[in-house]
């Protein structure tokens, strides 16, 4: 590599078959606990909400992940929403268990840099527009070309082909494409949006899922594999009969409010304190002890309304016989009256009700971390929980460049070569406080 007229070594390339080896026979977690995905070693080369929310779910489980984070600013994350000094709340969640290196992604030693983590990971998880990574030579047939056992994940807004690959695409526009946003809202009133990058996260499951089998199928080839994820895609997966119901029965699927058009009843109802409960009736069993409790036995003993077909086209009928009931009693009674009928209900809660809820605290559902800035602070549990290999929350999110020593000392560049690609800005590294703090 040339810098400023002279040849800089960053060490020999090791033989990718050779790097993995040693790899998975290493593990990467501090904890005594066995850890499902100790060994695995996970590179970041992305942003925001989709990428680094896979990469947290991996180094949860004990990969060792090793995010890419542009000088100066960092990820535009570390900013977003409300923030405790000069980071974001959301950075201690959505970085746990990550190491920090600072590069620039736009140079050629940057570059290098990422191709020689590359040769040795299992996985990389990447989130830029299609093209990017190709522009700069790492792309899936350049890492691929050092490491034919690399899996790499690949999100984008459309996927990696197709008419649309080269559109802007945010977690907004793949809801509204894959038709949750149409369904989201009133009937006849603009329509809602989720309020959570729902579009994001789901995609980031889908290329955790897609990681894991390509691991799984790994392990019998020996060959790696990347994996397409496009934003819209992941939400119009889950979008369960609407197209079936379309082309078999010419119905196109319309928004229903807080019902579930078709299943019946399961909506949210007004009680007389002004608060709402949610109330799931729609089990045909289920359905009769709700009718029972409102004192509606003519309801439930009607064999028209007996399942959930002949429920639903009396919809409106059997929401307005709840709601008279609801509306007489407060919220409280009502939840303690269908507990004791086992009717399943409940009500929409805030953040204050999670962290007081005593079921979230008997499943440890919240736990506090004590920050890099040594703030306590509450934070979601790892999902999903394993019996025997239990996830970890690990440390918060870490300090821009807190270990981009540490990884290029691992990668045998050395300390004279790492102090002028600092000096230039190729690189960035916290300073000790800033490190330890």
């Amino acid at each position: 590599m040339i810098v400023s007229g002279t040849t800089l070594d960053l060490g020999s390339q090791q033989d990718p078959t050779t790097a993995i080896a040693m790899i998975n026979t290493t593990s990467s977690s501090a904890d005594t606990q066995p850890m499902a995905l100790a060994g695995l070693k996970v590179l970041e080369l992305g942003q925001l909400i989709a990428g680094p929310f896979a990469t947290k779910l991996l180094g949860e489980f004990g990969a060792d992940v090793i995010k890419i984070e542009p000088p100066g600013t960092g990820d535009p994350l570390r900013r977003w929403r409300v923030m405790d000094g000069d980071t974001s709340l959301w950075w201690q969640v959505q970085s746990r268990n990550k190491r920090s290196l600072s590069l620039d992604l736009k140079s050629g030693e940057g570059q290098d840099i990422v191709r020689r983590l590359a040769a040795e990971a299992d996985i990389v998880v990447e989130n830029f527009s299609p093209g990017r990574l190709e522009k700069w030579g790492l792309g899936w047939e350049d890492l691929a070309a050092l490491n034919p056992q690399l899996i790499m994940v690949r999100i984008s807004g459309y996927g990696q082909t197709g008419p649309y690959r080269d559109r802007p695409g945010f977690g907004v526009i793949g809801e509204a494409m894959g038709g949750l946003r149409y369904l989201s809202g009133a009937p006849g009133e603009s329509s809602v949006r989720v309020g959570i990058s729902i579009g994001d996260s789901l995609s980031a499951l889908y290329g955790v899922i897609g990681a894991l089998l390509a691991l799984q199928e790994r392990s019998q080839s020996g060959k790696g594999q990347y994996i397409d994820v496009a934003l819209y895609e992941s939400v119009f997966g889950m979008m369960e009969s609407l197209i079936p119901e379309y082309d078999g029965a010419g119905m196109i699927r319309e928004p229903g409010g807080s019902a579930l058009p078709g299943i019946t009843p399961s909506n949210a109802y007004r009680c007389i304190d002004g608060r709402e409960v949610l109330i799931a009736g729609n089990g045909d069993s289920i359905y009769k002890r709700l009718m029972q409790v409102i004192g509606r036995d003519d309801l439930g003993e009607d064999p028209d309304l007996a399942h959930n077909d002949g429920r639903s086209a009396q919809a409106a009928r059997i929401d307005a016989a709840i709601n008279s009931w609801t509306r007489q009693h407060e919220r409280a009674d009502i939840l303690a009256t269908l507990e004791d009928a086992r009717v399943p209900a409940g009500y929409p809660y805030t953040a204050q009700d999670i962290v007081a809820d005593p079921h979230y605290a008997a499943r440890e559902m919240i736990q506090t971390i004590t920050t890099p800035g040594g703030r306590e602070l509450k934070v979601p549990a790892v999902l999903p929980k394993l019996s025997r290999t239990p996830g970890r929350i690990g440390d918060g999110g870490p300090t821009l460049g807190a270990h981009t020593r540490a990884v290029l000392d691992e990668l045998g560049i050395d300390r004279d070569t790492q102090a002028e690609l600092l000096a230039r800005g190729v690189l960035h590294e916290a300073d000790q406080n800033e490190a330890d703090s």
